[in-house]
């Protein structure tokens, strides 16, 4: 006969559990603004989401009646690690045209550009050691990188995007185990780094035998100029290059990728067997056959001409109606604009006042990694709104603003 001890009941103690890690976790800002903007009545440029009505969901569909005709049993089974092989072909092909020169062998796809976020901070940051990034910063990298108690040094940013010369002051003090950098279009600052600026930044890497994650979500979504060389193509050697269809094709499909050296991918390959095996092999089957077809360049054009429509529509209600003394510059491309308003003006506080007259944005405050900055700013998202709706919410807040400034 068993005899069960009387224990007293109750709730658990969870806390005396958790991983020490978990005291760095923090939930999105973005993540929680988004319960909130999902009501039908905001106007959020809250989210960093494309245009859903912009879907190419004609060719997907056909995509996955192809597949599910055709190849049924490899769409629907497991797959390697390292992705699915005529994808990591036709990624290979496609950014060799940008001057980034790597067989599909040095290409991992990750489940979305999160996920390699993630990988990189498994296989590079242990507790304590530091990275280099920009301020502000990608809210999505500070959230992924904090988990593994990272420390951050930070450069500030101008126009032109991280102000590389401050490099070599900062990093006597500390090694960082990698230089953050999104030189494109960057999130949530908007800016583009110079060519000049670009090869400077590898001049110091090499001198100092420093790494560069250069993440680029949003580089084929330029809407004026020229493209301006990647780092990878100046510093193959030293570049882990990261990118995602989520801006391009659909976020919902999660698919990214790394390109780095032989010797990094085979880490991140292991990292990323821990993590979830593989990516979906049919969601990466649905982007390769969409890809393949040529679908997707005619795709990014049709974006490209509706989001400068959209960037225009907001610089043009921007002019309008805010205060003269706010601030921001013209994106060359991309999801994002920067605001500044005037500094007596906390955009955190006055989150609730534009809640109150249906219009979200992100405080800038949450792209800092230790909340020390951007408490005048916010990050305007002009992908998602049509432009009778942009128009709409930038004079909301513009009267809002001014009545703010007035009391």
């Amino acid at each position: 006969m068993t005899i069960y001890a009387n224990f007293p009941e109750g709730p658990v103690n969870w806390e005396r559990l958790l991983a020490e890690r978990t005291n760095n976790m923090k939930s999105s800002a973005i993540r929680e603004l988004l319960k909130i903007t999902a009501l039908p009545d905001i106007i959020s440029f809250a989210g960093g989401m494309p245009a859903p009505e912009l879907f190419p969901v004609r060719e997907i569909e056909e995509a996955c009646h192809h597949l599910l005709h055709y190849e049924p049993q490899k769409a629907l089974q497991y797959s390697t690690t390292e992705g699915y092989r005529p994808l990591r072909e036709y990624l290979a092909a496609s950014l060799a045209k940008y001057g980034i020169h790597h067989e599909a062998d040095n290409i991992q796809i990750t489940t979305g550009s999160q996920q390699a976020l993630d990988l990189l901070g498994k296989t590079f940051i242990d507790p304590g050691a530091t990275i280099l990034t920009g301020c502000p910063t990608y809210l999505g990298a500070i959230q992924a990188w904090r988990a593994y108690q990272t420390r951050f040094l930070t450069v500030p940013l101008d126009a032109a995007g991280m102000q590389v010369e401050r490099i070599e002051e900062i990093i006597k003090k500390d090694t960082p185990r990698f230089i953050y950098v999104l030189p494109n279009f960057h999130n949530p600052a908007g800016t583009t780094m110079p060519a000049a600026r670009r090869r400077r930044l590898v001049e110091i890497a090499r001198q100092h035998d420093l790494i560069i994650v250069e993440d680029d979500p949003y580089g084929a979504l330029r809407y004026e100029k020229e493209n301006i060389i990647p780092i990878a193509a100046l510093a193959p050697e030293r570049t882990i290059y990261l990118g995602t269809f989520s801006k391009t094709m659909s976020p919902g499909l999660r698919i990214g990728w790394i390109v780095a050296p032989a010797e990094i991918i085979q880490r991140l390959v292991m990292a990323k067997q821990g993590s979830d095996l593989h990516s979906s092999t049919f969601d990466q089957m649905i982007v390769n056959d969409v890809a393949q077809r040529g679908i997707l360049k005619v795709h990014i054009n049709k974006l490209c001409a509706a989001y400068k429509e959209r960037r225009d529509t907001m610089v043009t209600a921007l002019k309008k109606y805010w205060p003269e003394d706010c601030h921001w510059d013209q994106p060359e491309g991309g999801l994002f604009l920067w605001a500044q308003v005037p500094p007596q003006i906390n955009t955190t506080d006055f989150m609730q006042t534009a809640l109150e007259n249906k219009v979200a944005y992100v405080p800038g405050v949450n792209f800092y990694p230790y909340a020390d900055g951007g408490f005048d700013a916010m990050r305007l998202n002009f992908s998602n709104a049509q432009p009778a709706m942009i128009t709409a919410g930038i004079k909301r807040l513009g009267v809002a603003l001014k009545k703010e400034l007035a009391t």
